[in-house]
């Protein structure tokens, strides 16, 4: 079973940026597409970034060209790096694999606003 540990979020102005990390245990990021996920206020679960066999990677039209997924194998973590923050993107992000959802993790905050 996996376990996602997801930190890095906080209160941000909007065009400001931030990295979330994930640390995950019990599955090797390497193989699996690991992804990126948010819950905006008062709505459901959306995918937002992801990797698709081992090194290709996709994204939401809404963060394009302004989110960037990376993983570290050796310290089987994922990463999120955030530019351009608009308001919109306020929400908790999580960690997962969208084929074979594991149990959540408790997610991490990202507030945009001035």
């Amino acid at each position: 079973q996996a376990q996602f540990v997801e930190s890095g979020g906080g209160l941000v102005q909007p065009g400001g940026s931030l990295r979330l990390s994930c640390v995950v245990s019990g599955v090797p990021v390497l193989f699996y597409n690991m992804a990126w996920f948010r819950q905006p206020p008062g709505k459901g679960r959306e995918l937002v970034a992801r990797f698709e066999r081992i090194s290709d990677t996709s994204y939401a039209d809404s963060v394009k060209a302004r989110f960037t997924i990376s993983r570290d194998n050796a310290k089987n973590a994922v990463y999120l790096q955030m530019n351009s923050l608009e308001p919109e993107d306020t929400a908790i992000y999580y960690c997962n694999v969208p084929e074979t959802p594991f149990t959540w993790g408790r997610g991490t905050q990202v507030t945009v606003s001035s």
